[in-house]
């Protein structure tokens, strides 16, 4: 009987189980490992990568202030660095771990506060929008004028 050689240890942004024993599985980061066996397709790949991962974080970041989904967008970005690069998956983790803390504390917390919380994040949004913005024509005069004696606007 011939002992199965044991797997070798994956590397910074290889998938576990990459080792010559991989399961049917691990055979999809096939092309990733073809790319990094390859010193110069493994530099335009990181480069190709850091590329497409700034002009997600960037475009998120420019829609954050409007309503939607911006800091989704950016933690997509974040996810597109982190299959490449070791500080943005670290980064990830963090941002993960602050995002469960908060959706702990905020699960706990009374009704009341949860709509208080959720009104000043609102009105935090809107004041940044009008900020980048401008305050739109639609709202009414006396709201208007109220509004533009906020500092900033």
């Amino acid at each position: 009987m011939n002992p199965e050689p044991p797997a070798e240890t994956p590397g910074p942004g290889q998938p576990a189980g990459a080792g010559p024993g991989a399961g049917p599985e691990d055979h999809d980061w096939a092309w990733r490992r073809r790319i990094r066996s390859n010193p110069q397709a493994h530099g335009i790949y990181r480069v190709l990568v850091a590329l497409l991962g700034l002009v997600i974080v960037a475009a998120g970041l420019v829609l954050v202030p409007a309503p939607g989904p911006g800091w989704v967008i950016v933690f997509v970005g974040v996810a597109i660095w982190a299959s490449e690069f070791d500080w943005s998956r670290r980064l990830l983790h963090w941002g993960r771990a602050r995002l469960s803390a908060w959706t702990g504390w905020m699960r706990v917390q009374p009704w009341w506060a949860k709509a208080a919380v959720t009104l000043a994040l609102v009105l935090a949004i809107f004041y940044g929008l009008f900020l980048v913005s401008g305050v739109p024509g639609f709202i009414p005069d006396i709201a208007e004028d109220r509004i533009k004696e906020l500092p900033g606007l």
